[in-house]
């Protein structure tokens, strides 16, 4: 696979109008494909009373005001809404975007934001039981009429989703996390992407190779699946990014997501592209 660039803002502490003007200015920078924002109901550093927009009705309004770029949530926590409803939204957001999104979902982990809104934060192994679920839910309502599901958690009974995303089969999903039993496992099954958040490029190449065992006992050509990092750019000193980031691409990385943290400088994309993914593009051969 070639090299993909992305960039990630995350909507904490920032504002609305600073995050498009970041995401109008990468839909103009061709090296760029993908612009990512988290799923988060309050700032998961700093101060938590700080301010934090949703992610999937900002991601709503960027679809409809950028016309190029993939967008998605890196990614969407699946304990904060059913998979039914989720289905919808992304329905929704594939259309408005003319068929841009990129599914991103994982099992959900921040004990301080569901004790905060009183939503259930079920033990690990449940959670990563939900998402496999989750993932089988959303599956059927984008690629079935009126499917019907009867899971441990989660039912469906003629479950219309219309109308259903533009891409088809559907949109890509992309796993994110790195338990190598059960998440790994979950992402062979499913994923057309997996996001490693977090670690060492010799952490992430270990997990690579327990997730192609894992689609190897199923049978799934690994290659189908892009392997994905996650990196916060620090603007002082991007050769050590361009360093860090060799490291993941050497153990197999392809799609790489450059975190801008606000405020965001003017040009801070095109600096990205001039200094990160363009000379890491010719230096790898694209």
């Amino acid at each position: 696979m070639k090299l993909r660039f992305g960039i990630k803002t995350a909507p904490q502490n920032t504002t609305y109008e600073a995050m498009l003007r970041v995401w109008q200015e990468a839909d103009t920078v061709q090296i760029f494909e993908y612009a990512w924002l988290f799923d988060h109901f309050m700032p998961i550093s700093g101060d938590i009373s700080g301010p934090c927009l949703e992610g999937w009705t900002l991601l709503s309004a960027f679809a409809a005001l950028t016309n190029r770029l993939r967008i998605g949530v890196m990614v969407t926590g699946n304990t904060y809404r059913h998979p039914a409803v989720l289905a919808k939204m992304g329905a929704a957001v594939d259309i408005i975007s003319n068929g841009r999104l990129d599914f991103g979902i994982g099992a959900g982990w921040n004990e301080a934001e569901h004790s905060a809104y009183g939503i259930p934060l079920y033990g690990a192994g449940e959670r990563l039981r939900r998402l496999a679920e989750a993932c089988e839910v959303i599956k059927r309502m984008w690629t079935e009429t009126a499917p019907d599901f009867e899971g441990q958690y989660y039912q469906l009974k003629q479950a219309y989703c219309e109308p259903k995303p533009l891409q088809k089969p559907y949109p890509p999903f992309v796993i994110g996390g790195s338990g190598e039993k059960v998440t790994l496992r979950i992402a062979a099954q499913y994923a057309d992407m997996w996001n490693y958040a977090g670690g060492t490029a010799d952490d992430f190449q270990h997990k690579c190779e327990v997730l192609d065992s894992h689609c190897a006992a199923i049978g799934r050509d690994p290659k189908m699946i892009e392997r994905s990092v996650q990196l916060y750019s620090n603007l002082d000193d991007l050769a050590a990014l361009r360093d860090t980031i060799r490291g993941f691409i050497r153990a197999g990385a392809t799609h790489l997501i450059l975190g801008i943290r606000y405020p965001y400088p003017d040009g801070v994309v095109h600096r990205l592209a001039e200094e990160i993914a363009e000379p890491l593009t010719r230096e790898f051969g694209g």
